[in-house]
């Protein structure tokens, strides 16, 4: 059974050796925030708690979007990314929907 593909934010793995660049490489994951969760995240918010509706959301979304980064990058043959960034955005009407991308470099190890 292959192992998990290692994700690293930096632009190398130390101690292992690129011998192969093989492309950029994404994962995506839109999702949306129901309205109750929207209405109790609002009155968290009002009374100074934190919103672990929208948490949950982030968490997941973020999950999604690298799972996805490591599937496409396994069907190149990799062994790595490296240089993984994440990105988060609001997207919809009223930004009703969380956009979290994710992208980096999929690499073949030395």
């Amino acid at each position: 059974m292959r192992q998990p593909i290692t994700l690293t934010t930096t632009p190398a793995l130390e101690g292992r050796p690129i011998a192969a660049y093989l492309g950029i490489v994404t994962g995506e994951a839109i999702m949306g925030a129901n309205l109750f969760k929207d209405l109790f995240a609002g009155v968290r918010d009002i009374v100074g708690g934190r919103s672990g509706a929208y948490e949950d959301e982030l968490r997941k979304a973020r999950s999604v979007a690298l799972e996805e980064l490591s599937m496409v990058a396994l069907q190149l043959g990799a062994d790595a990314v490296v240089g993984v960034d994440l990105d988060y955005e609001t997207v919809g009407q009223n930004g009703s929907m969380l956009m979290v991308t994710a992208s980096g470099t999929a690499v073949k190890l030395g």
